[in-house]
């Protein structure tokens, strides 16, 4: 599928207007659930695949926020994505990855992503969570899905990151930067089987409004 783009200004967009948010799309079909998510919670989005940019493009739209989307690979081998992050930890860009996407953000930041002791694909579990970020009023445990095979491994994981998530086999669901607006999930929100997933995009969008100046 080519990637679809929602032309908007490249300034920071005025109180009141929709907050634009860049989507890098690993070639993977549950990127356009992510953007259907965020365009009912009040978004602009500009859906652009990992190897058709560069980090200076991407920044150079500066966006309201960045999500990086699941796919199907290691991050080392979804284009821009990790380089993306440690660019969007500098310039302050509010960002949030998905399964991939937060594989990545602990990659970025010195942490060891390892093949996972189970691979689950399409299996719900009990997330317990810290309440903060994307998990702000939503109650813990709550049900989501996970695919994947990978994982961030705990022992390597830097000090600059926290889990704010984990799942009742231990493996790590949420990391958030101690001090920037960058987490991620393991997990899918945007499945149809995961629990408040609208509410976990719609707690990132108000932070990506709050950073920009724009009204939620």
């Amino acid at each position: 599928m080519t990637p679809t783009a929602i032309v908007r200004p490249h300034v920071p967009p005025s109180p009141g207007a929709r907050p634009s948010i860049l989507m890098i799309d690993n070639y993977d079909s549950f990127t356009w659930n992510l953007v259907h998510y965020l365009g009912e919670a009040g978004a602009e989005v500009e859906v652009i695949r990992n190897d058709a940019l560069t980090v200076d493009d991407a920044l150079a739209r500066r966006p309201a926020g960045i999500l990086v989307s699941p796919g199907p690979c290691a991050p080392a081998q979804a284009g821009i994505i990790v380089p993306l992050i440690r660019a969007a930890a500098e310039a302050g860009v509010p960002l949030m990855g998905v399964c991939l996407g937060h594989q990545a953000i602990g990659e970025a930041f010195g942490g060891r992503v390892v093949r996972a002791a189970r691979i689950v694909h399409g299996k719900t579990d009990e997330i317990a969570h810290d309440a903060t970020g994307v998990f702000a009023g939503l109650p813990s445990p709550l049900r989501a899905t996970r695919y994947h095979s990978l994982t961030v491994e705990p022992e390597t994981l830097p000090d600059c990151l926290r889990v704010t998530a984990t799942a009742g086999d231990g493996t790590i669901m949420g990391l958030a930067h101690r001090s920037l607006p960058i987490e991620g999930v393991q997990f899918h929100p945007e499945s149809i089987r995961s629990e408040h997933g609208h509410e976990m995009i719609g707690n990132f969008l108000r932070r990506c409004s709050n950073a920009a100046g724009v009204a939620a």
